[in-house]
């Protein structure tokens, strides 16, 4: 017995034994720190546009990449007879995919165009340093910035525009894709796309006509008018739509550029082989939908089996088929009876838009009643918490603007000529050449989404602030002028 005893824990020594050796020699194994991996030469990185994605990276070595991006703010379509006015990186929404390797040296060029009416940065999620290059990328229109980084950890990572307001910039289609592949690449596969979904927030309701302004007040309320696939309604539809054959494997690269809606991927028709969650290592298998946060990404593998029309939606359905969150990707080939014997029949899953459809309700209306005038120490302290919610980034700390981009509020010749057109400003906004304090600036003011009572708030405590004409602004005022519009 106490021999049995002896050669029992004799056993369990040895294993243990083995089991710190295997786990010392793999502690001690080489890991190569992609910190450690040296470039070889210098290449342009090639950009492409959605659905698209520049060729894979394979096994090719660490470079010094060029990255060379243009901001454009211009006007789009949003669905049939209504457009937008879009602010992009590379002239689309999404910008312009960006596909690297681990280890490479990143030299990143933002320019801002000279027809743009505003200053911006890019924040790439891929980027490890303050900001992810925001605070390095700030750029006002005519002018660019260089700067570089080297990409560390492999994955798909979203970049977006952190210009203050931050969700604005966002909201407008500041947003795109970066990939970081691992050493070797990824597994081949026979097709591969690209798609990002946004949420939009328009003054009009969604499928009014005309050009639509951003509505701030809605995008606050996180009240989208629409989600889309690649910033439009039908961009993946119709004649747009994504294909592959019968047989083939397809790779979806797909990112949410929010700035607030979470989506629930979804391929109506097919079932997910691999997924890359949130874009990372980590791989989950047959999935039948995905969660993707708003800035974040994942990666998508499957096999089409069978011909025919195949679904791309955000399962928040009403998002799908209301608002836009729909695209196909048709299929080519022989059918497999085996595998799928359905009758085919037009008309299923086609978009709704903005055909809604509603309970009858009492008619009763919310009434929002406006509260009356402050004292003026009331008043500069309120405003001087919504200038600096509201008004900061743009004209700073003291008012002193931000050259060839926003005027000065400081002593501005501007502002104290007339309190009703700067009452105006705010509530309408403002577009096209100023001249302030001898300089000529032409950007754009937004309208804001503020009360009688606040506006009259913010300028007072701007008129009483900064050497400016110590005006205190009557609500009644800003009534009066509201009234004319």
């Amino acid at each position: 017995m106490i021999i049995r005893r002896k050669t029992k824990k004799l056993k369990i020594l040895l294993i243990s034994s083995i089991l710190i050796t295997t786990i010392m020699s793999c502690n001690n194994e080489k890991v190569i720190d992609a910190k450690d991996i040296s470039v070889s030469g210098t290449m342009e990185a090639e950009l492409t546009a959605p659905p698209n994605v520049p060729k894979p990276i394979g096994d090719r070595k660490a470079k010094k990449l060029l990255v060379n991006m243009e901001i454009l703010e211009q006007e789009g379509t949003m669905t049939d007879g209504t457009t937008y006015m879009y602010w992009t990186f590379g002239g689309t929404v999404p910008g312009s995919f960006i596909r690297t390797r681990i280890g490479d040296e990143v030299e990143f060029t933002l320019s801002n165009h000279p027809d743009n009416k505003l200053p911006h940065n890019i924040d790439l999620h891929a980027v490890t340093g303050p900001g992810g290059g925001a605070t390095s990328s700030f750029v006002a229109p005519g002018h660019e910035k260089t700067f570089s980084f080297k990409t560390l950890n492999p994955g798909l990572y979203v970049y977006h525009c952190a210009t203050a307001p931050v969700g604005m910039h966002i909201a407008n289609g500041m947003y795109g894709l970066i990939l970081v592949e691992p050493e070797g690449g990824l597994p081949k596969v026979d097709k591969e796309y690209y798609i990002m979904q946004g949420d939009f927030y328009t003054k009009g309701v969604n499928g009014e006509p005309g050009l639509q302004a951003f509505d701030m007040k809605k995008a606050v309320d996180e009240n989208a008018d629409y989600v889309v696939f690649n910033g439009k309604v039908g961009a993946l539809t119709g004649d747009n739509a994504i294909t592959a054959n019968v047989g083939e494997t397809v790779r979806l690269y797909v990112g949410n550029g929010g700035p607030n809606l979470t989506s629930s991927f979804h391929v109506i028709g097919e079932i997910f082989d691999n997924v890359h969650i949130e874009g990372g290592s980590l791989l989950n298998k047959n999935v039948q939908t995905t969660s993707i946060p708003a800035g974040g990404a994942a990666i998508v593998d499957f096999k089409v089996d069978v011909p025919g029309t195949l679904i791309l939606v955000d399962h928040a359905i009403f998002r799908a088929f209301n608002k836009g969150a729909l695209g196909m990707l048709k299929v080519k080939g022989n059918e497999e009876k085996q595998l799928y014997s359905g009758v085919m029949q037009e008309g299923i899953y086609n978009p709704e838009g903005a055909t809604l459809q509603e309970m009858p309700d009492d008619g009763k209306e919310t009434v929002v009643v406006q509260t009356g005038e402050k004292s003026l120490a009331e008043k500069i302290a309120s405003g001087k918490s919504l200038y600096n919610k509201t008004c900061f980034a743009c004209h700073q700390a003291n008012g002193e603007g931000i050259p060839n981009a926003f005027p000065p509020l400081a002593n501005s010749d501007y502002l104290n000529a007339d309190v009703k057109r700067a009452i105006s400003i705010i509530v309408n906004g403002k577009s096209g050449e100023i001249e302030v304090n001898g300089k000529t600036y032409n950007s754009v003011m937004t309208k804001q989404t503020l009360t009688d009572t606040e506006v009259a708030d913010v300028l007072t405590y701007v008129y009483n602030t900064w050497g400016n004409n110590k005006t205190n602004v009557k609500v009644s005022t800003v009534q009066e002028v509201k009234s004319q519009h």
